[in-house]
């Protein structure tokens, strides 16, 4: 015998508090693959701040820094399935690992589940305070004075970054070697030291200190200029068309998670988005800012891995 339509929407009830009630009990921790101090973990340390509020519980961020977010991301296809665990991360973890390391140790379509987007981003050329260059055609003119060489900070290896400085090289005929660091904070520290002249890495790891005079970001990619750095020409403005893609920020969960808890957490989320405090926080670190639900952000990956897999293999590099 079925249970009547009263019966069932009251089961349903139950279950959804019961739901709740047991995601309020448990300590969620929200992984970032990098240092403390960059752009990811302070945007995992806004949301968390808000989130914990929104599902009822602690929400912590474990740095887990380590091969360009290979570590955090190892430890997520192995976490319990129960939402104890999630990983905040972009696109370079997600969609450009995989490409580019023959054994990165995880697969994100078997081993991840989609909780949620939230922002896009653009990436971002930037000199330190220790070269004269004001622009980045004077930073070219000053890499020739140097010699034609010139070293340049990325936040990882095999990185969206690393790639843009091979690009850049090959278009404006400068000898750049890309120096990888364990994210974009220790890569700051060098370039506020003067260690080294020059890095990529996303707008939000280096707006601070631009807008404080301390970097000077002197080129963006993306279709059009950043309302955040309306001064900064993109790299289509200077003759290095066709990198218009958007890289993406999303979190994810194990394999496995119940959908019901997937839900709960892009509920979640997307009323923390809403937030205007939140927002602006999001908007003046130079991203922008969108909901995309766990099926919007995995057609999301899906797109900007096809893309990146093309770029790579025209490129001719190789998987370590």
């Amino acid at each position: 015998m079925f249970p009547s339509r009263r019966a069932f929407a009251v089961l349903t009830l139950a279950l959804s508090c019961g739901l709740a009630a047991a995601q309020s009990a448990k300590t969620i921790r929200l992984m970032v693959g990098f240092p403390p101090g960059g752009g990811t973990d302070a945007v995992a340390r806004i949301l968390a701040e808000k989130l914990k509020d929104e599902l009822g519980t602690t929400v912590v961020v474990e740095n887990k820094p380590g091969a360009g977010g290979q570590l955090a991301a190892q430890a997520l296809k192995v976490a319990p399935a129960d939402g104890t665990v999630l990983f905040l991360s972009h696109d370079h973890t997600i969609s450009i690992l995989p490409l580019v390391v023959k054994n990165p140790g995880y697969e994100p379509a078997k081993d991840f589940a989609p909780v949620a987007g939230f922002a896009t981003f653009v990436n971002a050329y930037a000199v330190s305070g220790g070269t004269p260059a004001k622009s980045f055609t004077e930073y070219v003119s000053w890499v020739k004075s140097q010699g034609n060489k010139g070293s340049v900070g990325i936040p990882a290896p095999a990185s969206t970054p690393e790639f843009l400085v091979k690009v850049v090289g090959d278009k404006f005929k400068l000898d750049l070697v890309s120096a990888p660091y364990r994210g974009s904070a220790p890569m700051m520290a060098d370039m506020l030291g003067n260690q080294i002249a020059a890095g990529v890495g996303s707008v939000p790891d280096f707006i601070d200190n631009h807008k404080a005079g301390k970097v000077r970001i002197v080129a963006v990619l993306g279709a059009k200029r950043q309302a955040t750095l309306p001064d900064v020409p993109t790299f289509g403005e200077l003759g290095l068309g066709g990198l218009d893609d958007m890289p993406y920020y999303g979190i994810f969960a194990p394999a496995g998670t119940p959908q019901a808890t997937i839900n709960h957490f892009g509920t979640a989320l997307s009323k923390v988005l809403a937030m205007p405090d939140v927002h602006d926080q999001l908007t003046k670190m130079g991203l922008t800012v969108g909901y995309m639900n766990a099926q919007q952000l995995e057609q999301r990956e899906r797109a900007y891995t096809q893309v990146w897999t093309k770029l790579i293999k025209n490129s001719g590099f190789q998987p370590q």
